[in-house]
């Protein structure tokens, strides 16, 4: 993060001038690029292929799924699976963050940045079905911008650090669609843990990592096609025995694998 742009001068200064032990860690396949229209100036610039240059120079790399542990255990045996963690007690926590909406009302809701507002039109239509079809349903997005969307019901929450918990425990579902590419598998699943830590059922594609969080009819639904994702979000629409008990096993599993807690110890052996 100290330049991410360009060759890694200030790594080899830290490694080999000041023999410094170095930490890498990284929860994206930054080794790649979701920008299909990259140009070669750009890809240039960011000098990409550095990502291995510093795994090898590296301590200890400390990777956010098995994905991105496999490309750094090519540069460095030291390479462990750190996984993305929640604060359950002190941040995401619903008994802190009280539902306050209309019971009868349901909210599907995805949270996030600018930059990932690109795979909500992969599901679009079906949002736009499930909204034709049930007049309780609406769909909440929070992020930094705005995205043109053709729904009715549709109500845009500007992303803050301050506000986003409590938004979030105002949502009923929370869904994270994802193309099945080599940049995807390296996503860490950070909303659909959100959502899990919230007690909020998710719904999210079987791509990367999500395939681990999520435990298919358990605490959530894995769906790949248009008719998967109608299908499990009407169940959930109908269902609220369903989603109550999908909230609490996904809360159970941010918990007891993808928690603070839970992993401190995992954590604190990057330092031995």
């Amino acid at each position: 993060e100290c330049a991410p742009i360009g060759p890694p001068i200030f790594e080899w200064i830290i490694a080999k001038v000041l023999r410094k032990k170095i930490i890498y860690d990284f929860d994206d396949a930054i080794w790649l690029t979701d920008k299909i229209n990259e140009s070669a100036l750009e890809k240039f610039i960011r000098q990409r292929s550095k990502i291995k240059t510093i795994c090898k120079w590296s301590y200890k790399v400390s990777c956010g799924n098995a994905f991105l542990t496999n490309y750094a255990k090519q540069f460095n045996p030291n390479s462990i699976i750190n996984p993305t963690t929640i604060d359950t007690e002190n941040l995401h926590n619903p008994t802190l963050y009280p539902r306050k909406k209309e019971s009868k009302k349901i909210s599907i809701g995805w949270t996030g940045s600018h930059s990932t507002l690109k795979y909500l039109s992969e599901i679009e239509n079906v949002l736009f079905k499930l909204e034709s079809t049930f007049p309780q349903v609406s769909f909440a997005l929070i992020a930094d911008k705005p995205l043109a969307m053709k729904l009715k019901r549709y109500d845009f929450i500007k992303w803050s650090k301050e506000t986003e918990t409590s938004d979030l425990s105002n949502i009923d579902i929370g869904i994270m669609p994802l193309p099945d590419d080599e940049w995807s598998k390296g996503k860490c699943g950070f909303k659909a843990l959100q959502y899990m830590a919230m007690g909020i059922p998710c719904v999210a594609s079987p791509v990367g990592v999500n395939t681990t969080i999520i435990d298919h009819g358990l605490n959530g639904f894995l769906a790949s096609t248009t008719e998967e994702w109608l299908f499990y979000l009407t169940q959930l629409i109908n269902n609220e025995h369903m989603r109550e008990t999908f909230g609490a096993e996904g809360r159970k599993k941010v918990v007891n694998v993808y928690s603070v807690h839970s992993n401190s110890d995992n954590f604190l052996k990057l330092f031995t």
